[in-house]
């Protein structure tokens, strides 16, 4: 059993890597903005 755990781990670290060479690397999620509310009525005037 112990021989087959590790050419299954082999095989995932291969699959792995293949896809990391399609694809990419794994995206990393981009940040979530945070809304800066603007309150200067002047600014609206102007437009």
């Amino acid at each position: 059993m112990d021989y087959l755990e590790k050419v299954l781990e082999k095989l995932r670290e291969l699959a792995q890597k293949l896809i990391e060479t399609l694809l990419g690397p794994q995206a990393e999620p981009e940040p979530e903005l945070i809304p800066i509310p603007v309150n200067d009525p002047k600014r609206r005037r102007h437009r």
